[in-house]
């Protein structure tokens, strides 16, 4: 078949369509940006109350969606969920401003007097659920007042709200988003989202037609049932939001025939074109919103995908097939030490090389030249690293320590360069932020073992950072490696990869 888009088409259309997606917290979600991989599926359960998902997968994205009808539909439809369509969906937490739930403002002062993270998370459940008494009072502190003394009538409207929604055949559905920036002592923040659980497992196993959905890092869930050890009877029907290499594929392609909403004439004409060349496209029907389905074999199959990736970024990355195949190299170097990839990372990543493309190689013969891939690499672990130092400030206090360093690196010499720059003083100065008259230990902001330097270490294995090659030596000289996702933006070396920005 004729190739109907150039390489500088495939180009401009990948920076069109890719634009902006590492921003996506910021924009909402719509119909023609709507990716439901299979995986995914188990997130939308009703009963399924925690989704577990490292930063960038889609918690945020899932969130909103289930927030729109609209998106609920096209969800019910292509994941085959009928009771999408039976929900009453109201924000009970998250980025927006929302009269549903008390503000970054707000929240502290409450938590500054006698106030239980549990009457906040009731107050928000009972006014979501039209406790009139609640919702005449626009102040979430009368709110809680009101609740504090008047337990049973706030217990008859939870009961009568759950057989009203069984009369209906519906369920009422709160959504809790954005929960890492509840509080910024982690403490804090840790017990508050232990006492939503508590509330979250009462509505499951207490209701029939009242559910929580709660999205949160695996970190943030782990620390809250180590305050409430209960919260483990949700890990039974909870989910996880993760990618695989083709569902990131399938990613971009649903991008790549999408780009047409809002877009110019000559966008959407290319998005057409390239729907045209792969086939197999679902098209929207006359009454639904613009949203084309990619055929099963884009969406899931590496045979179909890896040849389309070669049309856009070539068979190698360089001269031979010695310096790898796009299709598996991009994704190989985006993964963190658990094998997990962030789908901003991934198109983040492509996005750069086609801008880099475009500019410094704009006559190559294909749309991404295989030095800006890498270079587009470099551009995602900066944003990676960003997003785990606001997420987890302590380990960039740790892993900068090592910049100049190359991996593979002994246990042994990365707790010698630790111990040298007196790392565990500095951490424990950094979770000291602030004490509080009524709670004279420290605030706790930082790894559970700042003192034990292999403890640590471990840690950072856990989080996903650092990986343990060799398993055959002591502790003490077992190899570290530090995956590129990470290594490149910290500044440490490998012998042979991708070389730091500016070598």
């Amino acid at each position: 078949m004729t190739e109907l888009l150039s390489p500088g088409e495939y180009r401009a259309l990948l920076s069109r369509a890719l634009e902006g997606t590492v921003d996506a917290d910021t924009q909402p979600p719509t119909p023609h940006t709507l990716y439901m991989p299979d995986a995914h599926r188990t997130a939308l359960y009703v009963d399924s109350t925690v989704v577990q998902g490292d930063r960038g997968v889609g918690k945020t994205f899932w969130a909103r969606s289930l927030l729109d009808a609209e998106l609920r539909e096209a969800a019910a439809v292509e994941y085959r969920i009928s009771r999408l369509r039976r929900l009453h969906v109201t924000s009970g937490y998250g980025m927006d401003m929302s009269p549903h739930y008390p503000g970054p403002l707000t929240l502290p002062s409450l938590l500054d007097g006698d106030t239980r993270p549990e009457e906040i998370w009731y107050a928000i459940l009972l006014t979501a659920l039209g406790q009139p008494e609640l919702r005449v009072r626009a102040d979430w502190a009368e709110r809680i007042a009101w609740l504090r003394a008047n337990t049973g009538p706030a217990e008859a409207t939870l009961a009568q709200a759950d057989a009203q929604a069984a009369a209906e055949d519906v369920v009422e559905l709160l959504v809790f988003d954005g929960l890492e920036h509840l509080h910024t002592d982690w403490d804090t923040r840790n017990r508050l989202i232990a006492e939503l659980l508590r509330v979250a497992m009462r509505m499951r196993f207490g209701t029939r037609n009242i559910r929580l959905k709660v999205f949160l890092r695996p970190d943030m869930f782990e620390a809250a049932k180590q305050l409430f050890p209960d919260a483990s009877k949700l890990s039974g029907n909870a989910a996880r939001l993760e990618w695989n290499h083709t569902d990131l594929y399938g990613l971009l392609f649903h991008h790549l025939g999408n780009e047409a909403d809002g877009a110019e004439q000559g966008d959407a004409d290319a998005a057409a074109r390239f729907r045209r060349f792969t086939g197999g496209w679902t098209a929207p029907a006359p009454s639904e919103p613009v949203r084309y389905a990619p055929p099963h074999a884009l969406r899931n199959e590496k045979e179909a995908q890896e040849p389309l990736f070669a049309r856009i970024a070539g068979p190698y990355m360089g001269t031979n097939v010695r310096q790898g195949r796009p299709y598996t190299w991009l994704p190989n170097h985006l993964m963190d030490s658990k094998g997990l990839i962030s789908p901003r990372s991934f198109l983040k990543a492509i996005h750069a090389a086609a801008e880099t493309t475009a500019a410094a190689h704009s006559s190559h013969p294909y749309a991404l030249h295989h030095d800006a891939i890498r270079s587009g690499v470099r551009e995602a672990s900066t944003v990676r690293v960003d997003q785990i130092s606001e997420d987890t400030p302590w380990v960039d206090l740790a892993i900068r320590r090592l910049a100049g360093c190359q991996v593979p690196i002994t246990q042994r010499k990365v707790i010698d360069i630790w111990k040298g720059s007196d790392l565990p003083l500095r951490l424990r100065e950094d979770a000291a932020r602030y004490t509080q008259a009524d709670r004279p230990e420290l605030v706790r902001t930082g790894p559970r073992h700042p003192d034990d330097l292999p403890r640590l270490v471990q840690e950072l294995i856990d989080l996903g950072v650092l990986r343990r090659r060799d398993q055959n030596h002591s502790d003490d000289y077992s190899l570290l490696d530090l995956p590129d996702i990470y290594r490149l933006a910290f500044g440490l070396g490998r012998l042979g990869g991708i070389p730091l920005a500016g070598r």
